[in-house]
């Protein structure tokens, strides 16, 4: 079975293709730096010409509320057109698992846009939201840093390992569509700032993180909901300490 990666050169992306090559299906990493540009249009449509499955990984290259928003309605809008014209039959889609609680923020604000558009179109759907990534930890804790504190919400977070994100996108993409959500969690419950804590520890970092409620995540405020998932999540494998025990690799926060 064909099928196409949009975002396939990123961090779940390259991993997702790799998953999918090795079940014995033609992947096709589908970014900017392969040739396709979906905010363009260019070499999408060569790029599904007999493609049965998109998964759309791809993230915005900004956060800032306008820049966010345009990504996310012009690459969806072109992606989704593409598709019905190639004859995709299932579009798989990552999002955030608090998308709609967190509307106070720019960047779930399009990112609910960009489900809405993905619900609205025809074609057979499966949206996927993750929590928040492993890899993110240190950007949120950088975000947070003033001198040798960092202030961050003690409030909690289940964090998933983007190993675990990328197998659970590659048995979506290889299953029925949902035409509707499924939500995907690391396997351990606990208050970022706590968690911060114990990965600066990890990594030999000595800022003290100071845990309040009241502190901002990318600009909101947060309860013990905002960033959990629902009943009956997938759960992923690998814990804190099974991610730390791993080669590390830079990432963008996913806000």
């Amino acid at each position: 079975m064909k099928i196409v990666v949009i975002g396939g050169t990123g961090l779940i992306g390259s991993k997702l293709v790799k998953q999918l090559v090795a079940r014995g299906h033609e992947a096709i990493a589908a970014s900017p730096k392969t040739g396709v540009n979906t905010l363009t249009g260019a070499g999408l449509a060569d790029a599904l010409k007999g493609a049965q499955v998109v998964v759309d990984v791809a993230n915005s290259p900004s956060f800032e509320d306008q820049a966010v928003m345009d990504f996310f309605e012009t690459s969806g809008r072109n992606l989704l057109a593409a598709e019905a014209t190639a004859g995709v039959q299932h579009h798989v889609a990552l999002s955030v698992v608090g998308t709609d609680r967190l509307q106070d923020s720019g960047y779930f604000r399009a990112k609910l846009v960009q489900e809405r558009m993905i619900e609205a179109a025809k074609i057979p759907y499966t949206i996927v939201r993750a929590t928040q990534f492993m890899e993110f930890l240190g950007a949120i804790a950088q975000g947070g840093s003033d001198g040798q504190t960092v202030r961050a919400s003690s409030r909690h977070v289940q964090p998933i390992a983007s190993d675990d994100v990328a197998a659970a996108m590659a048995d979506f993409a290889l299953g029925a569509p949902r035409n509707g959500m499924v939500e995907i969690a690391g396997p351990e419950r606990v208050g970022l700032a706590a968690l911060l804590q114990r990965y600066l520890g990890a990594i030999g970092d000595t800022r003290t993180v100071q845990g309040d409620p009241l502190a901002p995540y990318f600009g909101v405020v947060l309860n013990d909901q905002s960033l959990t998932p629902g009943d009956n999540p997938r759960i992923g494998a690998i814990d804190f300490a099974g991610w730390m025990a791993q080669p590390k690799a830079a990432a963008k926060p996913h806000a």
